[in-house]
């Protein structure tokens, strides 16, 4: 079974990036789940400054350039994990700890959904 988990913070351009510590233990974190098999892959996005919008609505197609004014919370990160549920929430609770142990000030929300089988 899959599973996405994506980590939503309040984007502050100013708040610069993550601790090298952090990135390295997230580097090595990274490294033992995929040779264990339950992390498929990860990645981290760029400020929305970078992204556009593609919204529809009443059939027609809107397109708009980022930043999102509206936008209280962005999506900064994301992992596909695999295994059972409990094994991906403990991976999911690992990649969590290590941000409360690396960037204790950091203040996010990680969040872990199924992901449908077509």
């Amino acid at each position: 079974m899959k599973f996405l988990t994506f980590i939503k913070h309040v984007e502050n351009p100013n708040e610069g990036p993550p601790p090298a510590a952090l990135m390295e233990a997230m580097g090595q974190f990274i490294e033992k789940k995929m040779k264990e098999g339950h992390l498929v892959d990860t990645g981290g996005l760029l400020p929305t400054s970078k992204a556009k919008k593609f919204r529809v609505t009443k059939g027609k197609l809107t397109v708009t350039d980022g930043p999102f004014s509206e936008a209280k919370e962005v999506i900064g990160g994301w992992a596909m994990l695999q295994g059972t549920p409990e094994e991906a929430m403990r991976v999911a609770k690992e990649f969590v700890d290590l941000h409360l142990l690396h960037w204790p000030e950091f203040e996010f929300e990680c969040e872990f959904r199924p992901v449908a089988e077509m």
